[in-house]
């Protein structure tokens, strides 16, 4: 497909390589399509640059490659197997149909429409491709063998024209489809503060409120993943943590926002100067993926993202970035289609990909009897405004939304308790400190910042917290990690008459003796 080798990824193999390509067996579908044929960007790809595709000929049959099949568990390619789905785009019989791929394009975007042969009517774009793999009985991590197939997932991104979707999704092996969307970083509410000094309290009234300062854990022997802005390691709330460090976006790997070592700093951060900003101060290892830059990312990003932290062992995935509808309907529109077929399309885009992440959470939780348990917190987002009126409020953003995922919405302080913050999204599953929360900030010092992006760390952390203490117990499973963690939720510090929809089952706590 590719006319000229494409430069090597990490794992020494070259994006595109035709090694990695899997034929769909003949046969009827099954089911009705699942995805519209959306074109994400066909230029450079705003990634790594060991994931940077190379333009051949026919650039909409690119190829874009993150993670190679056998290191997802894949036998090598071999055509005697009888259950193989090649998701390579095949070639337009149509030149006519072919586009010219911009030199640059930083963000997801969407490509006009075009009549082709058989009534093909989008151009291949850019899709999502979420893997069953099952590689046989293998041995759990108790020690039995399971007679169950080890189920695993893969990750793949290729350009697909809208038969091409239709086709793959109906393989029995695939668990979704999806467009590649914009996505954007869910931004504190207000402009932060100027950089703070240590308070007269010793500990920052988050880490109060979730009871991490009474308790006698601190996250040694838990590994975090956070999935944001990056971060600043040279900070010192971050000594002695060990950052490894993945770079999935094509600008500095610095944290040029100062949203993800706000985060990082909330989550595991040391005392600086004798203030306490951390949850879980105690944590050893820390994933870190920039997976957000100045112009936001694709879904595919993210995705990728995810299965990488699980590829390193995490426990915890925290992050705090949402869905950008209205960037789908702008780029549709950029791209010459009329603005109310482009709303549609990008609420089928939206629709899919609520899909993809379900999917994804439930192979998550399908692979933690034999990889170990991994909680995915997300932020409900904060677009909700009950300070103009009570009844201005929003759902959950995706991906937050979606099954698997803890969603995450705020609180702040009250003279009568907690109250819910008059950004946060309803429908969370639980709540954790977000008004003016003081942690680290990139360059040095401390700062405050508002946001349910602020609660989010609060509850992985306390997810460190009692991940430390399953371990230590010998029951650490998915099923209990989840259980615990949402059942530790607690309503009677909040201020009365507040609204379940609001807070979930209420604020997170840390486990206590």
């Amino acid at each position: 497909m590719v006319g000229g080798p494409s430069p090597p990824g990490d794992d020494g193999l070259s994006v595109g390589d035709p090694a990695q390509r899997v034929e769909l067996p003949e046969g009827p579908m099954r089911g009705p399509p699942s995805a519209v044929g959306w074109r994400g960007h066909t230029g450079t790809h705003k990634a790594s640059s060991a994931t940077t595709p190379t333009p051949d000929a026919q650039p909409q049959a690119w190829c874009y490659r993150y993670q190679p099949l056998q290191a997802a568990g894949h036998q090598p390619v071999d055509e005697r197997e009888p259950n193989r789905v090649d998701v390579t785009p095949r070639a337009d019989p149509d030149p006519s149909t072919r586009a010219s791929a911009p030199a640059v394009a930083p963000r997801a975007t969407v490509g006009a429409a075009a009549a082709g042969e058989g009534g093909e009517t989008m151009l291949p774009g850019k899709h999502v491709i979420l893997k069953r793999v099952e590689t046989g009985p293998a041995r759990r991590r108790d020690g039995l063998e399971s007679v169950q197939p080890r189920l695993s997932f893969a990750v793949e991104v290729d350009a697909l024209t809208t038969r091409r979707v239709e086709e793959v999704s109906h393989h029995r092996d695939i668990a979704a489809v999806a467009p590649v969307i914009p996505m954007k970083l869910i931004a504190p509410v207000g402009l932060p503060r100027a950089t703070a000094h240590p308070t007269s309290a010793s500990t920052a009234w988050g880490i109060h409120a979730v009871g991490a300062d009474r308790s006698s854990l601190s996250g040694d022997g838990v590994r975090v993943a956070v999935l944001d802005t990056g971060i600043d390691a040279s900070h010192p709330a971050f000594d002695g943590v060990e950052l490894v460090q993945r770079n999935f976006t094509g600008e500095s790997a610095e944290d040029l926002d100062g949203h993800g070592t706000h985060c990082a700093g909330t989550i595991f951060g040391r005392d600086i100067d004798g203030q306490r900003i951390g949850v879980a101060p105690h944590v050893p290892t820390a994933l870190i993926g920039k997976v957000i830059g100045e112009d936001g990312a694709g879904s595919d990003v993210i995705v990728t993202a995810i299965e990488w932290a699980l590829g390193n062992d995490a426990q915890v995935i925290s992050m705090s970035l949402g869905f950008d509808f209205p960037g789908m309907v702008v780029d549709l529109e950029q791209d010459g289609v009329p603005t109310e077929l482009a709303t549609s399309m990008a609420l089928e885009g939206y629709r899919t990909n609520i899909l993809l992440f379900e999917r994804l959470g439930s192979l998550v939780q399908a692979r933690a009897s034999f990889t170990g348990p991994c909680l995915l917190v997300a932020a409900a987002g904060n677009e909700s405004r009950r300070d103009e009126d009570p009844n201005f409020v929003i759902a959950v953003s995706p991906p937050a939304a979606a099954d698997g995922m803890i969603s995450v919405a705020a609180v702040g302080p009250d003279p009568d308790g907690f109250t819910i913050a008059s950004f946060s999204n309803y429908g969370a599953r639980l709540s954790g400190p977000g008004v003016d929360i003081l942690s680290a900030r990139a360059g040095g010092g401390l700062t405050t910042l508002s946001g349910t992006s602020m609660a989010t760390p609060h509850v992985a952390g306390v997810a460190a917290l009692w991940a430390e203490k399953l371990m230590k117990t010998g029951h650490f499973s998915q099923q209990r990690f989840t259980d615990l963690l949402v059942g530790s939720a607690i309503t009677a510090s909040l201020k009365p008459e507040f609204s379940p929809a609001d807070v979930g089952n209420g604020i997170v706590q840390a486990p206590q003796d």
